[in-house]
């Protein structure tokens, strides 16, 4: 389910989240952006932006585990999302 936002750079974020390019990452920004985005603060939102720029498959190794996170990107936005994924199950569509 999509969030209602009448924010325009918020609906651009969340219009990202979910057309990445790579589908494993589309899940995982969308949903949390679904979740989320309306509730982050503008810092977190310039952060969550910021990742936005990131590669798919550096996220994605940021989010499993598989790859160290940058300085630059170890924010309490990507922390957020790391534990809006908790890796119990298989992602549903």
């Amino acid at each position: 389910m999509m969030t209602q936002t009448d924010d325009p750079r918020r609906r651009r974020a969340l219009f990202r989240s979910w057309h990445r390019g790579m589908r494993e990452t589309d899940l995982l920004m969308g949903r949390f952006a679904d979740a989320e985005i309306a509730h982050l603060s503008e810092t977190e939102l310039s952060d969550y932006e910021a990742l936005l720029e990131a590669q798919d498959r550096d996220i994605l190794g940021w989010l499993t585990g598989e790859i160290e996170i940058p300085s630059s990107f170890d924010t309490p936005v990507l922390g957020r999302l790391r534990q809006f994924h908790t890796h119990a199950g298989p992602i549903h569509i």
